[in-house]
């Protein structure tokens, strides 16, 4: 039956007035590009990446072109095995660089490859031998065979009548060797998008599996290597272009160079650009979401690839977002994993989206190509995300737990969205999660752990990077920090009493209070009385960047679990952190000034469990001094 309606429907197009068949082609064109809305976004923000130079309304005009050219095409294919000789021949013609290519190779036969990228009307080049004029060679095309048998059978004799012959990728491949043993011409496929049995190498600046069968092939036989294209002329007006491929005879040169010819096809000719099947994802190897944050394939040939285009680095063309937690002492803790993620992905341009406080921040770690702020809170809060939809991302990593920033995601339009999800939690927004396993034990694992884990089912290769951003050394006469408040808990803070005790226990030390507009009360409670030259009270005076400043002109910085600790810690200022009710295993400080020393000495309550639980009123200002002056001794 499918047979039946494809021999029905192409002998109506066949037989159709052209006129008729390029209205139904352009409205049918724009219907595919108005109302499949997936096939447009793909079509939109593959243009994005590869012309981001270029406007929105010229993205637009070459995506409607796509759609109505795809539609041609499928008219054409199914027309053809009906038409007659003579109106195939008024259909084609040939480029002279076509008619060349075939003279050279009459004068002086050799093996030679016919590489065909997915360009619209591709199947009129099995016409090809109606506009060579002269004996035509032996041409054998290598094809997929469509499932249906009787189908493919039909489609096979169909392209065959006019001299091709049709070599099936699954039996026919010995074939194919033998006509290039016999210097006839093999037409052969290049994709980029050959999974893992491709190469990596790069596409307008993307990191795309290439298939590499035209280069084993010349590799083998030492075959010349021509691209071949068909160039819209009209409504079923074609004409068939071919290029000498400028390249080596070994497999990388050839499949590298394939790639660059393509792109410079497609970027100097805007006729073929809107021919190009823009619609099909051909980057979509590195969508895989189990390795999603690394580069995988059977052959990696990006060194050769950036040697051939005379590059030092991958461009940075993957878009990957993430939506960063919303404390200070969690962005800082990821720091290490956002390392990893660029690590692992050198091809990606990481935006970063958090509140604009720690824009400075991130600037200052190095971890991102772009920050966005979070919008303030209000009416237009979300319609900030629908906007930028047209950034086009191509994955977006949640660490946060908030049912916001899962909308805030999906408003985005990203694909792919990452998360955690925990034990008895629904995040139905996400398009992948990483489920906590019930095995595992949050109270005695850090929490960077789990995120690792999280990134590491999604293909994360590189290991978090731990050294504090900064490795200067400590400041011989610098002041001791104290951050005697707390954000959100009241029972992380240390009694005022226990801070200004140790402040007279250490009597010819000088200290700086840090804290936010909510610590002014606290800090003024602990600088009381000492005077400037001893404490200089700094509450709530300073930005995160200069807040970031002077925790580096300090000796060491005395600490509440608190983001500022974190900070400290990140900045490789040594700190000693007080831990009560808070759990030291799962949220301590993760930077390590060197191998052999952290610089980080946490205390916790007589008696108070590893995970935390203690008081913190029952941690001393003698113990505290105590460690404080061992910590400077060593410094």
């Amino acid at each position: 039956m499918p047979t039946f309606i494809l021999k029905s429907l192409g002998w109506l197009l066949a037989h159709a007035p052209e006129g008729l068949l390029r209205i139904a082609a352009s409205g049918l064109g724009a219907l595919i590009f108005i109302c499949l809305r997936g096939r447009r976004r793909t079509i939109l923000s593959n243009l994005d990446h590869a012309f981001p130079d270029r406007t929105s309304d010229w993205r637009a005009q070459i995506g409607r072109e796509v759609c109505q050219r795809l539609v041609e095409t499928a008219f054409l294919s199914l027309a053809t095995p009906f038409l007659a000789e003579v109106r195939v021949r008024h259909i084609l013609s040939a480029s002279p660089e076509l008619l060349q290519a075939f003279e050279a190779h009459r004068k002086d036969p050799a093996a030679t490859l016919i590489c065909s990228p997915h360009i619209a009307y591709w199947e009129a080049q099995t016409s090809m031998a109606l506009v060579i004029p002269g004996e035509f060679p032996e041409f054998g095309i290598i094809y997929r065979p469509l499932d249906n048998a009787a189908a493919d059978t039909w489609v096979r004799r169909s392209r065959e009548r006019f001299g091709m012959r049709l070599l099936s990728r699954r039996e026919g491949f010995g074939e194919a060797l033998k006509i290039v043993r016999r210097k006839g011409l093999v037409g052969v496929l290049f994709d980029q998008n050959a999974g893992m049995q491709g190469a990596l190498c790069t596409l307008f600046g993307r990191v795309c599996s290439t298939s590499e069968l035209p280069g084993l092939m010349a590799e083998k036989f030492g075959a010349r290597v021509y691209g071949i294209f068909p160039r819209r002329l009209g409504f079923w007006r074609i004409e068939i272009g071919a290029n000498r491929i400028a390249c080596g005879t070994d497999s990388p040169d050839v499949t590298i160079a394939l790639n660059r010819w393509l792109e410079d096809l497609l970027t100097g000719d805007e006729n073929l650009c809107a021919s190009w099947l823009w619609m099909h994802d051909r980057w979509r190897h590195q969508d895989v979401p189990a390795r999603r944050l690394r580069l995988e394939s059977r052959r990696n040939l990006l060194a050769e690839d950036l040697a051939a285009r005379g590059l030092p680095a991958l461009p940075r063309r993957l878009r990957l977002s993430i939506r960063l937690p919303n404390w200070l002492g969690d962005v800082v803790m990821l720091v290490p994993l956002l390392r990893a993620i660029r690590a692992s992905r050198p091809d990606a341009e990481v935006t970063v989206l958090g509140r604009a406080a720690f824009e400075p921040l991130l600037a200052r770690f190095g971890v991102a190509d772009r920050f966005r702020p979070l919008p303030p809170r209000g009416p237009g809060y979300f319609a900030h995300f629908l906007r930028l939809r047209h950034s086009f991302p191509d994955v977006h990593l949640l660490f946060t737990q908030s049912a916001r920033a899962d909308i805030e995601a999906r408003l985005l339009g990203c694909r792919q969205r990452f998360g955690i999800v925990r034990p008895g939690k629904a995040r139905p927004l996400l398009s992948h999660s990483y489920r906590v396993p019930d095995t595992f034990d949050e109270a005695n694992h850090h929490q960077v752990r789990l995120w690792e884990d999280f990134l590491r089912h999604f293909g994360l290769e590189a290991p978090p990077d731990f050294r504090p951003a900064e490795t200067r050394p400590v400041p011989p006469s610098g002041p001791i920090g104290l951050i005697p408040g707390s954000e959100n808990l009241p029972a992380k803070r240390w009694p005022v009493e226990h801070w200004r005790r140790l402040i007279e226990a250490l009597p010819k030390e000088r200290f700086v209070v840090f804290g936010t507009e909510n610590d002014r009360g606290i800090a003024s409670a602990v600088a009381a009385g000492f005077g400037e030259t001893r404490v200089v009270d700094l509450t709530g005076r300073t930005t995160l960047e200069a807040f970031a400043e002077k925790l580096s002109e300090c000796r060491m910085l005395v600490s509440n679990d608190t983001g500022g600790m974190h900070l400290a810690n990140a900045l490789g200022v040594p700190i000693v952190g007080l831990f009560g009710p808070t759990n030291p295993l799962r949220t301590g400080p993760i930077f390590q000034r060197s191998q052999e020393a952290t610089g980080v000495e946490l205390l916790q309550p007589p008696g108070c469990p590893a995970t935390g639980g203690g008081s913190l009123d029952a941690l001393t200002p003698d113990s505290v001094a105590e460690v404080v002056q061992r910590q400077l001794a060593g410094c």
